[in-house]
């Protein structure tokens, strides 16, 4: 059965003694199917004999931030890495179901990979910006895959750093090397240099789970404001994150079984399952 987003309910507090949650002034509208970004339809993923993901039906707006919570090892990374075929590189795997990202089939015969992950970014847990100059990691996507002139190239890497919030703390040092930065800064280096492709979508994988909680609000600020432009899907621990940054949030239940998908302020106020009641209170986790 698809996970939809349904209208906002009169929600009735529930006690959260885990997560500070203040609701936002309204739920998000109802989304219609044009402006939906991912459609995934009953897809399952296995390690060689081991199921990581169940059966999961979800849809994903354009232009909203999407968070996706649950206990480790419930198969989250495994999804988000699956949106973008990272999960190929690893031998034994196998998919059933679809995944559809902009209309495109992520696992159809006639997708173009390189393509698709030009329009799908990917920004890890661990910062890991190239070992070269800050101007070169975020220059090298676009220059690879002539994705403007090389002419254009300086304008379009001064673009992706101020919108990664980051230009004026590195546009005096840009031949400097990109490990000699800062954690924080290397993983808004990691983000400006996925907006080099020119995405659609972004995906983040625990984005600030090895940052210090300053840098952790300067990447929140810029997932709030990248959200205007593009659709994002972050997995996070975090429940006072998703809380904080998402329009839409997603529990998955140990076992790859998504429970229940809503507006981020009736799964933290008014959860429909007993189950996400149960995670997000911290009965158990």
């Amino acid at each position: 059965m698809t996970a939809t987003l349904e209208p906002p309910v009169a929600a009735t507090p529930i006690m959260v003694p885990r997560v500070t949650f203040e609701p936002r002034d309204a739920e998000p509208e109802p989304i219609a199917t044009g402006e939906l970004a991912i459609e995934v339809r009953d897809f399952s993923f296995w390690y060689g004999q081991v199921q990581a993901l169940q059966h999961v039906s979800l849809t994903v707006p354009r232009r909203a931030v999407t968070a996706l919570i649950g206990p480790s090892g419930c198969g989250k990374s495994t999804f988000l890495r699956s949106i973008n075929r990272m999960n190929d590189l690893i031998s034994g795997t196998r998919v059933e179901g679809e995944i559809v990202v902009e209309g495109a089939s992520v696992y159809g015969s006639e997708i173009d990979l390189v393509a698709h992950r030009q329009r799908v970014g990917m920004v890890f847990q661990r910062p890991n910006p190239f070992p070269k100059s800050i101007y070169d990691n975020v220059a090298y996507g676009p220059a690879l895959n002539a994705l403007c002139s090389r002419r254009d190239l300086p304008d379009l890497v001064e673009q992706c750093l101020r919108r990664a919030a980051l230009w004026d703390e590195v546009r005096d040092r840009l031949d400097a090397p990109a490990t000699g930065l800062s954690g924080g800064q290397q993983q808004r280096l990691c983000i400006a240099r996925a907006l080099g492709n020119q995405p659609t979508v972004l995906l983040m994988d625990e984005p600030c789970s090895a940052l210090d909680p300053i840098a952790t609000q300067r990447v929140e600020e810029l997932i709030f404001e990248l959200k205007r432009d593009y659709t994002i899907v972050i997995v996070t621990h975090n429940m006072q994150q998703a809380a904080r940054v998402s329009d839409f949030t997603g529990f998955f239940d140990r076992g790859g079984l998504l429970v229940e998908l809503g507006g981020t302020n009736q799964i933290f106020t008014n959860p429909k399952h007993e189950r996400t009641e149960a995670y997000i209170t911290g009965r158990f986790g």
